[in-house]
């Protein structure tokens, strides 16, 4: 069906005709659903425990970043939501969007500032969504390379996050190569499947540390962002 999304539920269709969508339409995922098909490991069969974990997860992220109100999420319990990395402190999604985002979220930290190669507590949800969508203009895949748990009350997998460095970051030239991460992703749901709290555990030192390969730039500015990284991933 025309505008429909292969790897995400509840973006189209009569269920969305009063969806209030962050930047006024359904968000279009076709350069990284190209990305994550051209570098992706596995391919799972359509109807397969991984394809439809790997559906749940993209699909979450989707609302999550796109939708305004928490009433149009479909895949989640705004009410119950909870989000953490390695064991840090629970965020509501309120809190959550206070942070900054899914990034700035992602790359929470204890280490001294002047050793952070980029500190999520010095941006904002706008600085970060440009420092790494210059990073990455194709945006950032995701795959389920494993499934462990995929029912009520928990579905656990283990998950890779890839793009290719095209962009500069913090003053650093873009090295055109691949920038991945591994980790352990755990989402408890109700008997609906709606996602009511997340958890996810991976290391983030090597992945930040991969952007400083690049030769330094003469002036960090270089580089303009083309659009959200969300529209993408």
């Amino acid at each position: 069906m025309a505008g429909e999304d292969k790897y995400r539920d509840y973006m189209y269709g009569e269920g969305e005709k009063d969806t209030v969508w962050r930047f006024g339409a359904p968000p279009n995922y076709d350069l990284v659903n190209k990305l994550f098909e051209e570098g992706r490991t596995h391919v799972w069969p359509v109807g397969s425990v991984e394809e439809r974990v790997q559906r749940l997860v993209k699909t979450w992220e989707m609302e999550f970043v796109h939708k305004v109100r928490p009433q149009d999420y479909k895949s989640m319990n705004p009410e119950k939501f909870r989000f953490s990395v390695n064991g840090k402190k629970e965020m509501t999604a309120e809190e959550l969007r206070e942070v900054g985002g899914s990034y700035n979220a992602f790359l929470q930290t204890n280490l001294p500032k002047h050793l952070r190669i980029y500190d999520p507590e010095e941006e904002t949800a706008d600085s970060s969504t440009k420092e790494f969508t210059t990073v990455f203009p194709r945006g950032f895949a995701v795959e389920i390379l494993q499934v462990y748990q995929a029912a009520p009350p928990t579905v656990v997998y283990k998950f890779r996050h890839w793009s290719y460095m095209e962009g500069p970051f913090h003053g650093h030239a873009p090295t055109g190569e691949l920038v991945e991460f591994f980790g352990i992703g755990i989402f408890h749901v109700d008997d609906q499947m709606r996602v009511e709290k997340v958890e996810f555990f991976y290391e983030r030192g090597d992945f930040l540390s991969s952007f400083l390969k690049g030769a330094p730039l003469k002036s960090s500015g270089e580089g303009t962002p083309s659009r959200c990284p969300f529209l993408k991933e």
